[in-house]
């Protein structure tokens, strides 16, 4: 049986495709992304996971092995905390309230800013103001302004409304309210960090709808000027229509966002007076008890009933959003 070296040559000689070309390039170009995302991302995730399940403190975590020391210990202790279901339901309300009033504001925010006038750049540029500041420079701001003792907000309270005691916005955790004769009760530290997240991110909203708002052709609001429609009607049925997609976007971004949330609650109450979400739990469970299991476990549990709510959103409502903006 006699072979051909020639032919065989010729075969590795032979140039590359040009489909053969890009599939390369394009494995160059997506080979340093999968790295970074495999590094920052997936493998905190994994080890995350691998700690829920394992009986690790912080003083011996180097000593856990991947497959050593697997318990359930951690999810009994979780779930078994006195305050656990009333935090995630204090989380739920947070998240729900904070998202809904940023969306609002940054809705009116552009069409408040939707047309030209003087000066229109100068407070557009102002409205990003919130969201571009550092967070320990505004919650350091909110607690000067809402303190009791010396608060500008209790000022004006009780000069222009009659306040006879100053109120601790931050550090109350329930208010007695009296509207028509009725007395009821309200979280007011627990609405106050809602206002504080409602404040700080509706920029972001803002700058989506603004664009949005933008890209809708004038000549639909023109038309139904000149058939007689108000400005009510024309919002309802023309630019809300136009606008569902982005609310709905919006909505899933920053209830992301806001149910992972940290940082605010933390700089204003410290996680108390009605303020104790989940996230301050985790924190809470890794400095103070120095339980790395427990808060990789607290931690999951946050994850997977975000993926619940989020699955349900879909289920339920992004099939109806993508009907209304079709």
């Amino acid at each position: 049986m006699s072979t051909n070296p020639s032919g065989a040559t010729e075969r590795r000689s032979r140039p590359r495709t040009s489909s053969s070309r890009e599939n390369r390039a394009g494995l160059a170009f997506v080979t340093p992304t999968f790295l970074v995302v495999l590094v920052v991302v997936i493998l905190p995730i994994l080890w995350t996971v691998l700690l829920a399940f394992q009986n690790a403190k912080l003083v011996d975590i180097q000593e856990n092995g991947l497959l050593g020391n697997w318990t359930l210990d951690n999810f009994r202790q979780v779930f078994g905390s006195p305050g656990f279901w009333s935090s995630l339901g204090t989380t739920l309300l947070y998240t729900v309230g904070a998202t809904a009033g940023s969306i609002v504001l940054g809705l009116i925010a552009a069409l408040a800013l939707r047309k030209p006038f003087k000066g229109r750049g100068i407070l557009r540029a102002s409205m990003l103001l919130p969201y571009v500041a550092p967070v320990v420079a505004v919650s350091f701001v909110w607690e000067v302004a809402l303190s009791p003792q010396y608060g500008i907000v209790n000022e004006w309270g009780s000069r222009f409304l009659g306040w006879d005691d100053p109120i601790a916005f931050l550090s109350t955790r329930s208010y007695e309210v009296s509207l028509l004769g009725a007395h009821f009760d309200i979280p007011l530290a627990l609405l106050t960090v809602i206002a504080f997240e409602s404040w700080r991110y509706f920029p972001f909203a803002f700058l989506f709808m603004l664009a949005r708002l933008q890209a809708v052709p004038a000549s639909l609001e023109e038309a139904a000027e000149v058939d007689g429609a108000t400005i009510s009607q024309r919002f309802r049925h023309i630019l809300m229509p136009q606008m569902m997609p982005v609310i709905a976007l919006l909505s899933v971004l920053r209830f992301i966002m806001t149910f992972n949330k940290f940082d605010d609650i933390y700089l204003l109450t410290g996680g108390g007076s009605g303020t104790d979400v989940v996230a301050v739990r985790v924190y809470d469970f890794l400095t103070s008890r120095f339980d790395v299991g427990a808060a990789s476990a607290q931690a999951l549990i946050l994850a997977v009933v975000l993926m619940v709510l989020l699955g349900l959103y879909f289920t339920f409502f992004g099939k109806k959003v993508q009907e209304e903006s079709a």
